[in-house]
């Protein structure tokens, strides 16, 4: 599968999952309500995007988009 065939809204939802996801996960964080509901609504956008109604193999893609986001976050934090 071509990386570049993702739109670019969900490349930027899994980005944002994986970031709140890294926030929730640190320690002595005050917010957790608010992160956890960030990540469920993210997660939910995520798994209903219309992108996966057009794709052969749904795993894979989402496997894929995975290591697209954050391959895409260690580039801009270098």
């Amino acid at each position: 599968m071509d990386a570049t065939s993702f739109p670019d809204d969900l490349v930027q939802t899994q980005a944002a999952f994986h970031a709140t996801y890294a926030a929730l996960a640190a320690p002595h964080r005050g917010d957790t309500t608010a992160l956890r509901r960030r990540l469920l609504r993210l997660s939910v956008r995520l798994w209903w995007h219309p992108y996966w109604d057009t794709t052969p193999s749904v795993p894979a893609a989402r496997m894929e988009l995975r290591q697209l986001a954050r391959a895409r976050e260690a580039a801009r934090a270098a």
